[in-house]
């Protein structure tokens, strides 16, 4: 396993415990314990973790917070978001969205749309969308996460690999200068990658709250994206960012 994959399973088996021994660690990834100590090093010089005695945790600042305090956070925002998302889809459309705090407002707004194919890894937007105005849902299947009844992993992947949409909308964690698209879990990070890949217009939903953050795992650089929706104009050095990876950025103020 090459260093860059090590170390983000690290950061995954970290992320769902909380914290980890070297020793579990070792094993888990059938490498040294030397091998494990050299990779803890160099993530807590970057900032990732936090070294303990003959272990390592997450930083604090790197911890994502709940999905229900997510859903709480930024309101306004993310219905205004939202609101102008769901203008960029017509009756019938096909689309898939997957599981985030802004897409299931994305989910809200479009309630009032009709005969939609829709693919998605959470059962939060599924529940939304199924069974209502002729649409059909497609849920990823496997195991489901607890804290957002997210469906991720290899099922799940293989199962949105299956489809070729028009439209893509995914939320982010984070948009970082230099890594652009990134997120807190490996597993979310895969997923969004192939989402993109079987969609032909790639469209993020994200708050000005983003915007310079850093989250454990690259999800893609800013020119895998064709539209940013958004509630302000992008802080410097993003704004010129954005523009120089051709993406249309849409501006969609609160009420």
């Amino acid at each position: 396993m090459l260093k860059e994959a090590r170390q983000a399973a690290i950061l995954e088996a970290v992320t769902a415990r909380g914290s980890c021994t070297v020793i579990e660690l070792a094993r888990a990834l059938s490498v040294s314990d030397e091998t494990i100590r050299r990779d803890l090093k160099a993530m807590a010089r970057n900032g990732a973790v936090r070294k303990v005695h003959g272990g390592v945790r997450l930083a604090e600042s790197l911890r994502e917070s709940g999905y229900h305090q997510r859903l709480a956070e930024n309101v306004e925002a993310k219905r205004a978001i939202a609101r102008r998302a769901a203008r960029e889809v017509a009756d019938g459309d096909s689309l898939m969205l997957d599981t985030g705090s802004t897409t299931a407002y994305v989910a809200r707004a479009l309630t009032e749309h009709r005969d939609l194919m829709i693919a998605t890894n959470s059962v939060d937007i599924a529940r939304t969308l199924a069974t209502r105005n002729g649409n059909r849902v497609y849920m990823a299947g496997g195991e489901l996460r607890a804290d957002d009844g997210a469906a991720l992993g290899p099922v799940a992947t293989a199962f949105v690999r299956q489809f070729r949409v028009r439209l893509a909308f995914l939320s982010m964690a984070a948009i970082d200068a230099v890594d652009g698209l990134m997120d807190y879990h490996l597993s979310e990070a895969e997923f969004s990658r192939v989402v993109m890949e079987r969609a032909e217009r790639t469209i993020v939903v994200a708050d000005g709250s983003k915007f310079g953050t850093r989250a454990l795992v690259r999800v893609a650089g800013l020119a895998a994206v064709d539209t940013l929706i958004t509630e302000a104009p992008p802080p410097p050095p993003f704004d010129s960012l954005l523009a120089e990876a051709g993406i249309a950025v849409v501006i969609a103020p609160p009420l």
